[in-house]
């Protein structure tokens, strides 16, 4: 039996970059990520 089916759709929604930069806390997350010289800033 399975219990998970991750949705793609639905990790974008909730941590991609467009809902990142919306708030004050994503926009401080996404710059953290570039300051540690992160290749993925946010899930693709």
């Amino acid at each position: 039996m399975l219990t998970r089916f991750p949705k793609k759709s639905k990790k974008r929604k909730k941590h991609g970059f467009r809902k990142r930069m919306r708030t004050p806390g994503g926009r401080k997350t996404i710059s953290r990520r570039r300051g540690k010289k992160r290749a993925k800033l946010t899930v693709k």
